[in-house]
């Protein structure tokens, strides 16, 4: 098949390398513009567009993709089927429209749960223990269209976001290949999606990531889970801001103010109905070290509150 790719993060790549691993020609690639990064702000390319410049293929990296200069570029290409993948642009109906086979989407859970911007995240911070794959036509709409294939996985009681998001990229490219031979072959089958099971992961916002400390234990473990690699949830006592990278439940004692330190060797912190303990933080400035590390620094106190 003759297939345009549209993708942006690693997430996307193991996609992309996939269908050029099985065979079909990508004859385009479409993501993101460069974007500055790092301490001197340099342009940094896209992940997808790094590895479609190693396998010879032509990137393009509209701005817009509502002017008509897009969808003149992708009639020239005369795509059977374009490829979506973690693109971050809502596509218009000329484009939706333009290939035979369709725009075919691959999303990170089990649709209808979780449409929208960063379901491998808000499947952890809400405690889901299953996620999944599912591959769907391409509609106007965040994630509606009607699905192709489905798998679903186990989430791990202490997996990360980013050790999902490497687990699911992987699975991604599996079932896209697999859907990509029923699209081929006229096979693919087309279930609508359940509207009354619909539910929605919005984009994480830095704000999200303040611990608070009234919540309970598994919430808060959660969303220390569910924020790494980035953006990493985090609190604040008198020595400056402290991420957390990972976090357990731990025993508390009744009657504690939430956010109270009860234990400063092992990092125990008093929270609603319990406490958790600090396994590995990261304090303002400094590299990752585990709670025995960070106490030694003599920079946190017993009884001294978390903010």
């Amino acid at each position: 098949m003759n297939i345009i790719f549209m993708g942006t993060p690693d997430f996307a790549v193991p996609c992309l390398a996939r269908i050029l691993d099985e065979g079909h020609t990508v004859s385009a690639v479409f993501t993101q513009p460069d974007k500055p990064k790092g301490r001197g702000k340099s342009l940094c390319a896209p992940p997808v567009k790094q590895l479609a410049l190693e396998r010879g293929i032509p990137v393009y990296q509209p701005i817009k993709l509502r002017d008509g200069a897009a969808l003149s570029l992708l009639r020239g290409y005369s795509p059977d089927l374009i490829v979506v993948v973690a693109y971050g642009r809502m596509l218009p109906d000329d484009i939706l429209e333009l290939p035979p086979l369709g725009c075919v989407n691959v999303h990170a859970s089990l649709l209808p749960r979780l449409r929208g911007a960063a379901p491998i995240q808000r499947a952890i911070i809400n405690g889901d223990t299953v996620t999944g794959i599912t591959t769907m036509y391409m509609a106007q709409g965040m994630d509606t269209g009607d699905m192709i294939l489905r798998r679903e996985t186990p989430i791990g009681e202490t997996e990360t976001a980013g050790e999902l998001f490497a687990r699911l990229a992987d699975m991604g490219a599996g079932l896209l290949a697999e859907s990509l031979k029923l699209l081929q072959a006229g096979a693919a089958p087309r279930t609508p999606q359940d509207e009354s099971l619909a539910t929605h992961a919005p984009m994480i916002e830095k704000s999200i990531a303040a611990i608070n400390f009234t919540k309970p234990a598994h919430e808060i473990c959660n969303l220390v889970r569910g924020l790494n690699p980035s953006p990493l949830a985090f609190t604040r006592f008198s020595g400056g801001r402290l991420c957390v990278l990972c976090a357990k439940p731990a025993a508390g004692m009744q009657g504690c103010i939430p956010g109270e330190v009860l234990d400063a060797k092992r990092l125990i912190v008093a929270c609603g109905g319990g406490a958790v303990e600090l396994l590995a933080v990261q304090p303002e400035g400094k590299r990752p070290m585990e709670n025995t590390a960070f106490a030694n620094s003599g920079k946190i106190r017993t009884g001294e509150i978390l903010l």
